[in-house]
């Protein structure tokens, strides 16, 4: 299965919704989703960011495959090895076994949600969740946003009660892995240092569509510029360093044709 489409970038009318349904700050959203992803929720391939969890598919699917793949069913939590395409292999490595359970047993996007929880995040089935978290940021970002106001951790992300929300949403070892601390580090950068400029954000992820990796932040610093620069130069554009519409086109264009439902 090829879970590569578009990879389209939040927009503000994306942002605008979640924070609408959360009813929390942007920079509190912000905070969540950078601890998560780095605030970024696809790869550079555009397939959404995932971690497979091989004690949920082993739970999900009582324990059949324990013996036959420890690398995807296991009872306790780990084995991830590396990020990025590795966990698509462990993901269709276990899609062999059991489809719906393999997509319930992975955090899609940005917010990294799990699959198990689509009834939460508002969906009829997991394959639906997994297509919108497949097609766009915000996508991503909506699942997320449902997922919050279902499980009442929309109220400790608006009152930035960070102690809460990483309980709630990390588990109970989440004092171990400093979850807590992390939000409210990344919640104090945000709001001193400034949102990310939803443009130049989407700049950079297409500079890494492209192969022309920078940091995904939000601002027009010097190696964003440069990159920018060299791409319009190679692409026949007005070399500015900005990302303008016309180089924004060029930059997310699809290199592939949109994925379709997966179901």
């Amino acid at each position: 299965m090829d879970f590569a489409a578009w990879g389209a970038p939040l927009t503000k009318g994306d942002l605008d919704r979640a924070l609408k349904l959360t009813g929390c700050e942007a920079a509190a959203l912000w905070a969540l989703v950078t601890v998560e992803t780095s605030g970024v929720g696809f790869l550079p391939d555009r397939r959404a960011r995932l971690l497979f969890e091989r004690h949920y598919f082993s739970r999900l699917t009582g324990r059949r495959y324990d013996a036959f793949d420890p690398d995807v069913s296991a009872p306790t939590p780990g084995g991830y090895g590396p990020g990025g395409g590795h966990q698509y292999d462990r993901l269709q490595a276990a899609m062999v076994l059991d489809p719906s359970a393999a997509l319930r047993s992975a955090s899609w996007g940005i917010g990294q949600v799990m699959g198990a929880a689509f009834a939460s995040a508002g969906y009829a089935d997991v394959e639906a969740m997994v297509a919108d978290c497949v097609a766009s940021e915000g996508g991503q970002l909506q699942c997320l946003a449902r997922f919050l106001v279902s499980t009442g951790l929309a109220a400790p992300l608006r009152d930035r009660n960070w102690t809460r929300l990483a309980r709630g949403y990390n588990g109970p070892d989440y004092a171990a892995r400093r979850y807590d601390e992390r939000l409210d580090a990344s919640h104090r950068r945000l709001v001193d240092d400034g949102l990310p400029d939803l443009t130049v954000r989407a700049a950079q992820i297409g500079l890494t569509y492209q192969a022309r990796p920078v940091s995904v932040d939000g601002r027009l610093g010097p190696a964003t510029q440069a990159a920018l620069g060299a791409f319009q130069a190679q692409a026949g554009l007005p070399v500015t360093g900005t990302p303008d519409r016309r180089t924004l086109a060029q930059l997310l264009a699809p290199a592939v044709p949109p994925a379709p439902a997966v179901r």
